[in-house]
């Protein structure tokens, strides 16, 4: 298996889908959130999320170097702490800022790929700060690219509750 060719192919899809969702919000849709109850993140604060989900934790894996945002309240001597409550988490003030946060970490997660040597990717045992479990490197950056697809369904339902006109396909292509 060729590690970097999955992980570019990949990573290239889902933020393009994305970018493609976030251009289908209205700057008044940033401050919508699916309820008042069950700690749900406003649009805003979801599209902040997705633009930290994937380059940044891959960069981690790729360098050590684990400069994650505050908010993601992860720790190496404490992995099991709860994520805060909704309202603490940062948003994004524009659709612009949003779409510019996912082309830096798009850029992030390229990089972090390139700077990998194959036999690492297929081997390297890569423990996470929040997972101390050794996954070989590739597995823990192609768990990272999920992390942005999981983030990038759920905007898609927050569309789809929104009423805008999103279908399956939205998803894919």
């Amino acid at each position: 298996m060729n590690w970097k060719e999955l992980l570019l192919k990949q990573i290239d899809e889902a933020y393009r889908v994305s970018e493609r969702l976030v251009g289908l919000l209205d700057e008044s849709d940033l401050s919508w959130k699916p309820s008042e109850n069950n700690n749900w993140m406003t649009t805003g604060q979801l599209l902040y999320h997705l633009g930290h989900s994937c380059g940044i934790p891959m960069k981690g894996f790729a360098t050590g170097e684990w400069n994650m945002p505050a908010h993601d309240n992860v720790s190496e001597t404490k992995p099991d702490i709860a994520p805060p409550p909704a309202e603490k988490l940062k948003t994004v003030e524009s659709l612009g800022e949003a779409m510019k946060m996912l082309a830096e970490d798009k850029k992030i997660a390229i990089e972090s790929v390139n700077g990998c040597v194959e036999e690492d990717l297929d081997g390297k045992p890569s423990p996470a700060p929040w997972d101390r479990t050794p996954l070989i490197l590739g597995l823990r950056l192609l768990q990272m690219i999920d992390h942005l697809n999981q983030h990038k369904a759920q905007l898609f339902y927050y569309l789809k509750l929104q009423g805008k006109p999103v279908n399956t396909m939205h998803l894919y292509a």
